[in-house]
């Protein structure tokens, strides 16, 4: 029988760019077509040919409470009735904002955009104004977003497509970009020893999960707010992934590190369009209107999306919400690595907070070097077993995964044994 999938993709791919709107949906790491999704509900979607899938995507990190929660759902079309969008003021976008502070105690103001991409770029762009410096220090292997002078040695999409850059961006816009080796304390130290009066801010994810899941060193993190504090520079962390991922208040409530000024997405729109930068109230300050630093969107801040992040953020900030995503998250690692370990097959899996990785090596990776070190064709044989066992991983050996609320008893159950036969598959 012909597959709705592949017609699909043959349609798409006369029209669209690869047959995609955005690289990491493609399959051509992996091989094979990419499934069109339909529907989806709880941990589940359905793709075009009407096969179900356990789903470990969630939109690629926002849906930690799963696809089409009631809660969230509701909001959203109470939001739609009342109109889709204003560029003007909403008391919604006040009450937002007045969570997402209270949550992350080191945004003292806050502004929204629309996509983490536009947050990270305007963070960069007021690290530059208030400073009055040029050069930002980045880390191979962090992706944030794909803004020119901070696409160079990026993770994510770049990584599985064998790009460690891109094309198009003229080499005189990076020329301020100084890429160092992600949780390397040493080589951040040299580094601010010969540019420190020169670096505007150090950028970087506190746990990574765009060249898979890699969690930064405590002593990596604690080294970069200690050298930016002596230096004059700021400290961003990039939490668009991280952010009521890894912990309530994010990565930097886990490391107890203060950052000046921190990025958010994913999570905080609830699988509609909501990104943030915030950070002490001097430099937000900078912003226009109030200061020269320059950023606007017509859709910042639009009330149907953050209906969305509103109703999210309630629904996670209730007692024991993620403490007990937390826990079926390490289950599911411990079961995962059991599993492994039984076929013999150099697999295993991490996790921090509701983040998790896996990895076809015999140990989590700690930097981008080890990340590279993985059987990256062993990876691509699981990907579609489990895909055809139904089990949706991300398209890519260098994504994270995410769980969510609604991975109940019965989705774990079959992921694991769908592993266990996979993980036994690649023995033989």
């Amino acid at each position: 029988m012909p597959s709705t999938n592949d017609a699909l993709f043959a349609r798409a791919q006369a029209i669209i760019p690869g047959g995609v709107n955005s690289p990491v949906r493609a399959f051509r790491s992996v091989g094979g077509t990419p499934r069109f999704i339909v529907r989806g509900a709880g941990p589940y979607v359905w793709d075009a040919d009407g096969k179900r899938y356990v789903d470990y995507v969630g939109s690629w990190g926002p849906l930690i409470l799963g696809h089409a929660h009631p809660a969230v759902s509701a909001a959203v079309h109470a939001a739609v009735d009342r109109g889709l969008s204003f560029g003007m003021p909403t008391e919604a976008e006040v009450e937002i904002a007045e969570v997402v502070c209270q949550l992350v105690p080191s945004m003292e103001r806050v502004r929204f955009t629309s996509s983490g991409t536009e947050a990270a770029m305007t963070a960069i762009r007021l690290a530059r104004g208030a400073t009055g410096r040029s050069m930002i220090v980045k880390f191979e292997g962090c992706y944030h977003g794909h803004a020119d002078a901070l696409l160079v040695k990026a993770g994510s999409g770049l990584l599985t497509h064998g790009n460690p850059s891109s094309a198009g961006v003229p080499p005189e816009v990076t020329q301020h970009t100084l890429v160092l080796d992600y949780n390397d304390p040493q080589q951040l130290a040299d580094a601010f020893r010969s540019h420190g009066d020169r670096i505007a801010a150090v950028m970087v994810e506190p746990v990574a999960g765009n060249m898979n899941l890699v969690p930064g060193r405590p002593a990596f993190l604690q080294a970069m707010r200690e050298l930016c504090s002596r230096h004059g520079a700021l400290l961003v962390f990039d939490e668009v992934m991280s952010g009521f991922r890894v912990a309530l208040g994010g990565a930097q409530s886990l490391y107890g590190i203060r950052p000046d000024i921190t990025v958010l997405g994913k999570v905080i729109g609830g699988g509609l369009p909501v990104a943030a930068l915030g950070g002490r109230r001097d430099l937000m300050e900078h912003l226009s209107p109030l200061g020269a630093v320059y950023q606007a969107g017509t859709l910042s801040g639009n009330p149907v999306a953050v209906a969305s992040g509103l109703a999210t953020l309630a629904e996670i900030r209730k007692p024991g919400f993620f403490e007990a995503v937390e826990a079926t998250t390490r289950d599911f690692v411990r079961r995962f690595n059991a599993a492994a370990a039984d076929a013999g097959v150099p697999f295993c899996a991490a996790s921090v907070g509701t983040m998790f990785g896996i990895y076809a090596s015999a140990r989590p990776p700690e930097d981008f070097t080890q990340v590279m070190q993985a059987d990256k064709a062993l990876f691509n044989r699981f990907f579609h077993l489990m895909l055809d066992a139904g089990v949706h991983f991300a398209p890519s050996a260098y994504e994270a995964g995410f769980m969510s609320s609604a991975h109940d008893a019965g989705a774990i159950d079959h992921t694991i044994d769908a592993a266990a036969a996979a993980l036994r598959a690649l023995r033989a």
